[in-house]
């Protein structure tokens, strides 16, 4: 089990983001990152081809989990992820609260 999925509110921890909340969009499990709605967008320019306009575009670009903490429902502070067995479930708790997440 993840640590950060799909539909989380996450904080930004470093980078030229830090301290805004976004809404996760996609995980990248094998490399280590996460798509972040609104974070790390940069401008691209776009050539114009037949049947297609040109332009610049923004485009969101993926985060390293690492750079990011989940937004604890609860609490609505940044924190670490933990996990707890419940009989054969596992859940995801928060680390500041101890609620599950």
């Amino acid at each position: 089990m993840s640590k950060i999925k799909k539909d989380d509110q996450v904080e930004i921890m470093l980078g030229k983001d830090q301290g805004r909340v976004g809404k996760v969009l996609r995980v990248f499990p094998k490399e280590g990152k996460v798509l972040v709605e609104g974070i790390n967008s940069y401008k691209k320019h776009v050539k114009g081809r037949q049947g297609v306009e040109g332009g610049i575009i923004d485009i969101i670009k993926p985060v390293d989990v690492s750079n990011v903490a989940l937004v604890c429902k609860t609490c609505k502070k940044a924190t670490r992820v933990g996990f707890k067995i419940d009989g054969e479930s596992k859940l995801r708790i928060c680390r500041k609260c101890q609620e599950v997440i």
